[in-house]
């Protein structure tokens, strides 16, 4: 991609000018602490917190990964408490119960941000993630190798990973699109979360993330940049289930590609619903 099509796509073109900018400076501010506060986290639990939680699975005969994705959303709801607690983001979100309540499912959902997957782990505490491999070489890569599911490993190798957590009643969380929703424009939906929710027999839940423009912590954003005019407002929709079972008989190709059609289908007709009555002054792209 070019330098041209990534400012078409990821600029700040339609966004308002700057409402005040003190405001605006101290949202970066926090925005950066909030970045090196959440590497930090990183690096803290896999040296001193994983060591404890393995040791302690091992003499008591439990499962490590659901001890430690279970200690995960729990740092993960701190970490989005305090940014609430400094203003820097809101939360809507319509039952956090029937998110505790989701179980052996695929979890998809548009990408706008890097606080995505944080947020989706804070409200689902028995799931995982599947991310890039290179992330690994990244401070957060002692919590990654430990916690989430690297997409560099062979395909056929993921999604036996991927059916062994579900069949434990465990969520894989995937974003379709593979990278970040640009600002402008859209990404078309990938198959791999289709393919991978065949090979599991699992259901497909659906998650529409939507709220207020979220530049500055999207792809391409630079790292001095927040939404010019208001705090980021993440409003979670949670989607009916999409099932599997009408797929399973057709040849894999063509159920993998008439499901991934489904995931876009529904998280776009729920984004169009949702910018009917949206209240925020910008609003996010899905």
């Amino acid at each position: 991609m070019d330098k041209e099509e990534i400012k078409t796509r990821y600029g700040t073109q339609g966004m308002p000018k700057i409402k005040n900018i003190f405001t605006y400076q101290y949202f970066c501010v926090i925005k950066i602490l909030g970045f090196i506060f959440f590497g930090l986290g990183a690096m803290f639990l896999a040296i001193f917190v994983f060591p404890v939680i393995r040791l302690f699975a091992a003499r008591k005969d439990k499962d490590f990964g659901i001890t430690a994705r279970a200690y995960v959303s729990h740092t993960f709801r701190g970490f989005l408490r305090l940014l609430i607690f400094f203003g820097t983001i809101r939360t809507r979100v319509e039952s956090r119960e029937a998110f505790r309540n989701i179980h052996s499912k695929i979890i998809i959902a548009n990408h706008p941000s890097y606080l995505d997957f944080i947020y989706i782990m804070s409200f689902v505490p028995n799931s995982t993630c599947i991310v890039r491999g290179n992330l690994i070489k990244t401070p957060l890569g002692g919590v990654i190798k430990q916690a989430y599911i690297t997409n560099s490993t062979d395909f056929s190798e993921l999604c036996a990973e991927c059916k062994k957590l579900t069949d434990k009643g465990c969520n894989v969380i995937i974003f379709p699109e593979g990278t970040r929703t640009p600002r402008h424009g859209r990404n078309n939906y990938k198959k791999g979360a289709a393919r991978i929710a065949l090979y599991c027999g699992c259901d497909v839940q659906p998650i529409l993330i939507a709220g207020s423009d979220k530049y500055g912590l999207g792809k391409y954003d630079p790292l001095w940049s927040y939404n010019h005019v208001e705090r980021y407002l993440y409003d979670f929709k949670m989607l009916p289930v999409i099932s599997t079972k009408e797929y399973k008989d057709l040849p894999e190709p063509i159920a993998a590609k008439r499901l991934t059609d489904k995931f876009d289908e529904v998280i776009h007709n729920a984004a169009g619903e949702y910018e009917k009555n949206h209240t925020c002054l910008t609003l996010n792209n899905v």
